[in-house]
């Protein structure tokens, strides 16, 4: 485990092992400045009354007469206690330096419900409802922020801990006062309020940075916009933030985005999140004038945008739920579902290249109202075949049906099992379907579980899972494909295969082909002592197994192979569509013992 864990370390980069390790040091030694800052929030209202015209488009009131965290509803009309879990209702500490406080509490359980409501998500919908003329949500608005600061001094307890949750409040600040149109005769406590977090963000933003993820696009974000809006109300301190995050901005996209649009994280939600964040960041320099970015950063961004088109359901606007998934959503403009992601890629589509994604009425429009932001008379092309190279996945496609696939191309950590995992969608609906992520913190079995192969339309060897579990957010000996035959259309079929080899010389070759009505799989395996299972995650509707066929309202599976099949079963597994909820799903397994090829029809 020794070798394994150098060769991780070295995957990792050795750059961001000494970023990781200055911080540590720093925060240990209290070089690091982030120790002994000092910032004093004013007194006084953070928004004043709205004088702009009174704007009649959608609200987002999710949050007006309730709670919700992380897309599901939680009835209460009080202020949110900001140090109580929405998860376990276990209390944080309040009254320790952030630096103090652990990062997984055991008591505590996952931080992340203790963060939900401090990442602001409610200054959002209440803005949109002072603009359209409901005075009376502006006390409440202000009561809110202040009765936080009341309760979280800075720099003191769970809510300064982390960078990134600083910097997506002041995002959505940042967004509050847009739309109030206060962005340029900021009150003193509000800018106040702003500098504060930035003093916290900035001293740490190369740990950030060493994560390759959409740590460091949000804290850059957050420096550029927070820094230029304190500019813009006279503070030239500001001035130093804004290049700072300049210069992550553009450095995170050159790095973290692929040519062909894949992000580094390998996961549709954390996609939505780097692309929200952009979007937002575009947003706010079109509304002040600000300097256009690079060529190359609007570039990678309209990749970025098209690869989250394709895999984007035009009519649900739900995704494939690939890949880690804690619950996080940005731009929080509409009353949509947290899984539809249909407004974040209109939004960046019309930003990033100025044209339409979805050319008809619904509320993935409501964010470029609320933005003023006039719609592109232009819309994108149509979605055809494609194999997405750099990230490691490929998008088949007929008039009825939907396939992803995904084979193993690891330029940064991989967060789960999932190679050579397809996602199987017959009339926008998700038949074969991932896991999701269910929690960070909730214990090792969900971790396993959820992160592992069990949760994936793929292959498990001899119970092991295809890379190990070094800790909570890393894993090791990343697969690499070794087989790969490019996407090819035959007829009316397209077809695609690729294969790996794990640690043990276990090695699975999958070969797929999609063609109307019809979708075959062919799965072949070698290398293990003792079992191979292949699943298949089911959508849950009555499935009837009579022998080595199971059917459904969707669709026939017919299962057979080149050499003894020893067990078809239809089991129960698990699916988190949305983070820390859990529900039950039919699960195909087949197991074999023997090398030999499996193959899998679909009659549709």
């Amino acid at each position: 485990m020794s070798l394994v864990k150098v060769k991780t370390a070295l995957d990792l980069g050795l750059s961001n092992l000494t970023r990781v390790f200055i911080y540590q040091l720093g925060i240990k030694t209290g070089l690091n400045k982030v120790k002994s800052i000092k910032s004093e929030i004013k007194q006084g209202s953070f928004f004043t009354p709205y004088v702009g015209s009174i704007i009649h488009s959608q609200c987002n009131t999710q949050w007006f007469d309730q709670h919700v965290y992380f897309g599901f509803e939680k009835a209460s009309l009080k202020v949110p206690n900001w140090h109580q879990s929405c998860l376990n209702s276990e209390l944080a500490p309040s009254d320790k330096p952030w630096y103090l406080i652990d990062d997984f509490n055991n008591q505590l359980g996952d931080i992340k419900g203790v963060w939900e409501a401090s990442r602001f998500d409610w200054i959002v919908g209440f803005a949109q409802q002072v603009v359209s003329g409901d005075k009376n949500t502006l006390t409440k608005l202000n009561f809110w922020v202040t009765d936080w600061i009341e309760n979280n001094p800075t720099y003191s307890g769970v809510n300064w801990k982390c960078g990134q949750e600083a910097s997506i409040r002041v995002m959505h600040l940042a967004l509050a006062a847009l739309l109030l149109k206060q962005t340029q005769n900021t009150t003193p406590a509000l800018l106040s309020l702003v500098k504060a977090h930035l003093k916290r963000i900035s001293p740490t933003i190369m740990y950030a940075v060493a994560q390759d993820n959409n740590h460091g696009t949000s804290e850059a974000a957050a420096l550029y916009i927070g820094g230029s809006w304190l500019v813009l109300n006279g503070d030239n301190d500001g001035a130093k933030w804004q290049k700072q995050g300049l210069k992550w901005l553009e450095n995170r996209a050159n790095k973290l985005i692929e040519i062909d649009g894949s992000f580094s994280q390998y996961s549709v939600n954390y996609h939505r999140v780097m692309l929200d964040t952009y979007s937002l960041t575009e947003a706010w320099r079109l509304k002040h004038s600000l300097p256009h970015f690079s060529k190359l950063l609007y570039v990678k961004l309209e990749a970025a945008t098209k690869w989250l088109f394709y895999f984007t359901d035009s009519k649900t606007g739900d995704t494939p739920n690939l890949g880690a998934n804690d619950g996080a959503r940005l731009i929080p403009l509409t009353n949509t579902d947290y899984r539809d992601f249909r407004p974040s890629v209109q939004l960046a589509s019309t930003l990033f290249a100025n044209k339409l994604v979805y050319n008809f009425s619904g509320d993935f429009n409501v964010p470029l109202e609320w933005l003023e932001l006039k719609k592109p008379s232009q819309c994108v092309a149509r979605k055809v075949a494609k194999d997405f190279g750099d990230g490691g996945y490929a998008y088949l496609n007929t008039t009825n049906a939907a396939l992803y696939f995904n084979y193993p191309m690891f330029k940064f950590r991989p967060s789960q099992c999932d190679a050579l995992h397809i996602d199987f969608w017959l009339n926008d609906q998700n038949v074969f379907r991932d896991g999701g992520t269910f929690s960070y913190n909730a214990g090792q079995k969900y971790i396993d579980y959820y992160g592992g192969v069990k949760s994936h339309n793929t292959i498990e060897f001899d119970s092991h899972d295809q890379m190990p579990r070094l800790s909570r957010f890393l894993l090791g000996d990343w697969l690499k494909t070794t087989i790969k035959k490019e996407l090819a259309f035959s007829g009316s079929a397209q077809q695609i295969s690729a294969g790996y080899e794990d640690r043990f010389g276990c090695k699975h070759t999958r070969a797929i082909s999609l063609e109307p009505n019809f979708l075959t799989i062919e799965d072949i395996v070698s290398g293990f002592k003792q079992k191979a299972v292949l699943r298949f995650r089911l959508i849950p509707v009555d499935w009837k197994l009579v022998g080595s066929s199971l059917v459904s309202e969707f669709c026939t599976i017919n299962i057979s192979a080149n050499i003894s099949i020893m067990r078809i079963e239809l089991t129960t597994g698990f699916e988190s569509r949305y983070y820390h909820q859990e529900s039950e799903i039919p699960v195909l397994e087949i197991e074999v013992a023997e090398p030999g090829t499996l193959t899998t029809e679909v009659k549709f």
